[in-house]
């Protein structure tokens, strides 16, 4: 009876040594931390006089030390091949060791000092393997003070219960491990994309003008000054705010974008600084601003004109000292963010209003770069339609394979109100709805064929229609065969005499098409 007592004591006594190994081990997502508390609760309270825990580096098969407990020196460094000593032949042969005594066993290297002869008492030593799938994850050691009467098959058996509790945290770090490697491997790959992006070379237009604007992008890209873009809307502020960011020292850091005239007026300060929980309705957590999200990074105020006199003396602040308290907040957070901003307006003009503050201005204004519109730069439209023609082509799975010379002609007579961004629009709706393989006059948007440069009439016959398009294919044949009458007449499946006829009727001029 005595003995059937001490039994059931000692079974519930390692039922709850169990239970707290689990708990421990379900606190934490830090493994050294989970595998130190483990080793702490076998110490205390299963009385092991050290204990080890090793993980298995796929990277060069060897038994690295991950936690450890009871040794006289710290083993940190301790780290076994598979075959050597007892840990080895563990994780070689994924099989348990169980040695009585360490003084009869020559694998035991005792290469952790865990057991001084000439001071301890003789040892007992059990090795397990921890195993998930047939798959070696490490190796659990145990020194246990020698006990002849020991059960060592039963002790064996609880520390088989206990290795096996140790197989989920370390699927589930390796899990993390993985997963952490793929985000920094996905970020390093779009890293180096958005530098390629936004290369200089890869920002199409080779006008005087835009080389102008290349050199001033590199000179100021690689230091922290303020930048202040100016240029019509659809110039590509934003473009060139990119460039500066990712050609920088920054260029790893964030690229916050901020549309000041988009904001109302009510939030603009909530979405600059951020704001405390119950700073006002609504405002049911705590939010971080551009500024604070931009840390260490870059952020683009585009539309500064926009902002609010109330606005432009807080963000003076920031430019100048770096610092600033979120909405209902009374704590000053620090932040090193570089500004780049731009504007389409006369900020010369709003500051004699009094819209604008001249400090601000000053503050802002400090390299600045001029975009020149679409109309002043006109070698580059034709390099910027091609641009967009090839990048619709490919979002569209089109095969257009060029522009007419009379669309090139109507693209470049156009004065271009709304810029890059208007000719980009207009070349997408003229990829959208060309099912040829030549975008002609026709495909273009109704701005471009009623305007007075491009001759053509708002109303236009079914004779007239007819004859323009006869126009534009032989235009387009004459232009494929530089100015050979003959070719141009078997391309478009005709005779010579026909397609001559025709150059007089519309009046062609053929002499433009030779060389």
């Amino acid at each position: 009876m005595e003995k059937f007592k001490k039994q059931r004591d000692t079974l519930i006594r390692k039922l709850s040594i169990l239970e707290d190994i689990n708990q421990t081990l379900s606190r934490s997502l830090n493994l050294k931390e989970s595998f130190n508390a483990t080793l702490n609760i076998l110490f205390t309270r299963a009385k092991i006089k050290a204990g080890a825990i090793f993980l298995l580096d796929d990277s060069d098969s060897l038994l690295r030390m991950e936690a450890h407990i009871g040794y006289d020196s710290p083993p940190d460094k301790v780290k076994y091949r598979p075959g050597e000593g007892l840990t080895g032949r563990i994780a070689q042969n994924k099989s348990p060791i169980v040695v009585p005594k360490v003084s009869k066993e020559p694998l035991f290297l005792n290469m952790m000092k865990g057991w001084n002869p000439r001071k301890d008492r003789e040892l007992s030593f059990l090795g397990l393997p921890i195993i998930s799938d047939y798959q070696l994850l490490g190796v659990l050691n145990v020194l246990l003070r020698y006990n002849p009467t020991r059960d060592l098959d039963t002790t064996l058996k609880f520390y088989k219960l206990v290795a096996s509790a140790l197989v989920q945290p370390i699927r589930l770090s390796n899990i993390l491990l993985r997963e952490r490697e793929n985000l920094l491997n996905q970020k390093v790959r779009l890293d180096a994309q958005l530098k390629s992006e936004f290369n200089l070379n890869n920002i199409v237009g080779n006008s005087r003008s835009m080389q102008e604007v290349y050199e001033k992008v590199a000179q100021v890209a690689r230091a922290d000054t303020t930048v202040l873009i100016r240029g019509e809307s659809g110039t590509g502020k934003e473009l060139i705010a990119q460039a500066i960011h990712y050609n920088s020292l920054r260029s790893h850091k964030p690229f916050v974008r901020v549309n000041c005239g988009a904001i109302p007026e009510t939030l603009i300060e909530s979405e600059f600084f951020g704001h405390e929980k119950g700073a006002f309705t609504g405002a049911v957590k705590l939010k971080k601003g551009k500024f604070e999200l931009a840390d260490g990074g870059t952020i683009f105020l585009d539309e500064i004109g926009e902002l609010s006199p109330m606005t432009q003396v807080k963000l003076l602040r920031v430019l100048q000292e770096q610092e600033f308290e979120r909405v209902g907040g009374q704590e000053t957070i620090r932040v090193d963010v570089r500004v780049i901003a731009a504007t389409n307006a006369d900020l010369e003009k709003l500051i004699e209003m009094g819209k604008f503050r001249e400090d601000l201005y000053y503050r802002l204004n400090v390299f600045s770069i001029f975009l020149p519109p679409l109309r002043e730069r006109k070698t580059d439209i034709l390099l910027l339609a091609d641009h967009f023609l090839l990048k619709y082509n490919r979002k569209h799975g089109k095969a257009i394979r060029r522009i007419s010379t009379p669309a090139i002609d109507m693209l470049m007579r156009y004065h271009w109100p709304g810029n890059v961004r208007e000719l980009e629009n207009c070349m997408e709706r003229a990829v959208l709805v060309c099912e040829d393989q030549v975008i002609h006059g026709y495909h273009l948007p109704p701005t471009l064929q009623t305007a007075e440069s491009s001759n053509t009439t708002p109303r236009v016959s079914l004779q007239a229609a007819v004859e323009n398009y006869e126009k534009d294919l032989i235009i387009d044949a004459l232009k494929s065969t530089r100015g050979i009458v003959a070719k141009a007449a078997r391309l478009l499946d005709s005779t010579e005499r026909i397609i001559n006829y025709k150059i007089k009727k519309y009046g062609i001029e053929v002499k433009r098409f030779k060389g």
